[in-house]
């Protein structure tokens, strides 16, 4: 019995599973020079995620991160898929687990731009490789 929730669940099973046979068929696809079947079953990956993605929407996949144990089944359905994960990139995908607020956003932060200062032509001679004084633009500390 491990210690910690492996992540085992139907949507990922399920993903595995699919993806298997689509890796397959690409890959007979491949031994056999045959662009048909490399084709399908790379469209076979792709169908594998969004029936993954969609079983994980449904509540059948569990979110990122530490969950309590009582979870940690493969048939345990969660619970919080309906308002979506805060961390998970599927549910952002897919409009969900962003966090809602009734307060405005709060303002930009304005950022103090340098004004140049101009270099006079008789500027003073110094050591090669100098940067005058004069030269470089000062701003304001806060």
């Amino acid at each position: 019995m491990s210690l910690y929730d492996e992540g085992h669940t139907i949507a990922g099973w399920t993903g595995v599973a699919i993806t298997t046979v689509g890796g397959s068929v690409a890959g007979l696809g491949v031994c056999t020079s045959s662009l048909p079947f490399v084709g399908a079953g790379l469209a076979v990956v792709v169908v594998s995620a969004l029936v993954t993605w969609a079983l994980h929407l449904s509540g059948w996949g569990k979110p990122p991160g530490v969950r309590p144990r009582d979870q940690w089944g493969m048939r345990v359905r969660d619970t919080q898929a309906r308002e979506g994960h805060e961390a998970c990139v599927g549910c952002r995908l897919a409009g969900r687990g962003r966090k809602r607020s009734d307060e405005a956003p709060a303002a930009p932060v304005p950022v103090p731009v340098p004004v140049p200062v101009p270099v006079s032509a008789a500027a003073p001679a110094s050591a090669p490789g100098a940067i005058p004084a004069e030269s470089i633009p000062l701003s304001p500390v806060e």
